[in-house]
């Protein structure tokens, strides 16, 4: 049977309470049992000596047996459960409870065993004398015979305040399971709640709805960490999501504009309204390869985000490779009269050649692009603990913060008129991040509006 989080929380807390609980009480019970059978045994041990101490004293402040003081003392005894016999030096019996009374005595030692056998029933007791002689002025004057219902009996008042206790032990138990029962409810609800929050988030996500957020608060860290990761996913998936649809958007808008001139073209053509020259059909020629450029880019993309991207590797000096890219573009800088600051320090590395100059002419391309006339374009390369990094700076028009995270994605346009009249298909960056990912490294970029921006790529060494 399947339980709720909530209920097996529950169970669990009042269960661990039980026991502990339980535990708890047998084991104080016994401890204090035993102390207590300990204090009536030595308590009746004193009492003996109270009694014989008592007789002593009567015997040494008179010089002679004062037969009411020992009458007077034989009865406190027996009240208190001790049957007592005095008997002279000689032997001659000076006072006998039994005889003073046997009826009592005997309902004494009978009313003791029956609070013994009330209290455990497996009790072996029995009726037990001790002999302790009267000495005074260093001589024997007599022995007083104590009898008592042994090893040790409880009175009345004794097995009262055993019961008392055991009373007082088993409401504390019940108000602790009261307590075990209410704090496992409370903490089992604080516990579930933002469970249960967290399902709802995700079945709402599970059904399309990426604006679902938690907004329960927890105090436990774990569950802290659940909400903050499901909320993080929920955004990551609707940020996904608007990417898709901006991607579906975009590869549309990429071919519309070539297949409505091809269309166009083609029907006037087709009617007769054009004449078939040689001009009209280069012009539908460049927009067949417009259109075979872009989904030459998305094939290569897709090739390149491959887990089965074939990487051949080479040594080579990374800083050649930059230097021999940037004599391409230099009548290109020229023409916009850009500024080329190149500081690259000798870098072997051993990698693909030919896909980190395809990651090269991408970042030089994008710093020609945005950078306008005027500008300055740095490029740097060091290595340092078995890194290769390499930053391509330009003092372009920069991109925005909120578009900073989205610039790797497929076709994210930042301005979709400039990057349209600069002729890009808008996966450059997807497949230079994706390259410089398959050599294992990085590629970050930090820009502001209108300051530039700076791409930086990390790649090991080997």
């Amino acid at each position: 049977m399947i339980k709720s989080l909530r209920g097996r929380l529950i169970i669990s807390y009042v269960l661990i309470a039980a026991l502990s609980i339980a535990l708890i009480s047998i084991l104080s019970n016994k401890l204090l049992e035993k102390q207590f059978n300990d204090y009536v045994i030595k308590a009746q041990q004193q009492e003996s000596e109270d009694i014989q101490r008592s007789i002593r004293d009567q015997y040494a402040a008179d010089k002679k047996w004062n037969m009411s003081v020992l009458e007077r003392v034989g009865v406190d005894a027996l009240e208190n459960g001790f049957i007592i016999k005095v008997t002279d030096a000689s032997g001659n019996m000076l006072w006998d409870a039994t005889e003073h009374n046997n009826g009592k005595c005997e309902a004494i030692i009978k009313h003791y065993a029956e609070n013994m056998m009330s209290r455990y029933p497996h009790w072996t007791g029995g009726y037990v004398q001790n002999n302790y002689p009267i000495n005074v002025d260093n001589a024997t004057v007599g022995t007083v015979n104590i009898g008592y219902y042994g090893p040790f009996y409880y009175t009345d008042h004794d097995l009262i305040f055993l019961g008392t206790l055991n009373k007082i032990f088993m409401s504390v138990a019940a108000f602790s399971l009261l307590l075990a029962v209410i704090a496992g409810v409370m903490m089992a609800h604080g516990l579930s709640r933002p469970i249960a929050k967290v399902i709802k988030s995700a079945q709402a996500i599970t059904g399309g709805n990426y604006r679902s957020r938690i907004t329960e608060k927890s105090s436990t860290a774990e569950m802290k960490m659940l909400i903050h990761a499901i909320n993080d996913m929920a955004y990551s998936l609707e940020s996904q999501e608007l990417l898709r649809k901006r991607l579906t958007a975009d590869v549309a808008h990429e071919l519309r504009t070539p297949l409505a001139t091809l269309q166009s073209h083609m029907e006037a053509m087709i009617d007769g309204v054009w004449e078939p020259t040689a001009d009209r059909i280069k012009s539908c020629h460049e927009e067949v390869v417009r259109i075979n450029r872009l989904v030459g880019g998305l094939e290569k993309l897709a090739q390149y985000e491959s887990e089965n991207l074939n990487i051949t590797k080479s040594s080579f000096d990374l800083g050649e490779l930059i230097r021999g890219i940037l004599l391409n573009f230099e009548i290109q800088f020229l023409n916009k009269n850009i500024e080329v600051s190149y500081n690259c320090k000798p870098a072997p590395i051993k990698a693909d050649k030919d896909k980190l100059s395809q990651v090269i002419i991408n970042l030089l391309s994008n710093a020609l692009k945005y950078t306008p006339e005027g500008g300055k374009v740095e490029i740097g390369i060091k290595q340092n603990n078995g890194t290769s990094l390499f930053c391509v700076k330009d003092s372009g028009i920069g991109i925005s913060e909120e578009d900073l995270p989205y610039i790797f994605e497929r076709f994210y346009r930042v301005d979709k008129s400039r990057s349209r009249a600069t002729g890009g298909s808008g996966i450059g960056l997807t497949i230079t991040k994706s390259i410089v990912e398959a050599h294992g490294g990085t590629i970050t970029v930090k820009s502001q509006l209108g300051q530039g921006s700076t791409f930086y790529v990390a790649l090991p060494a080997n």
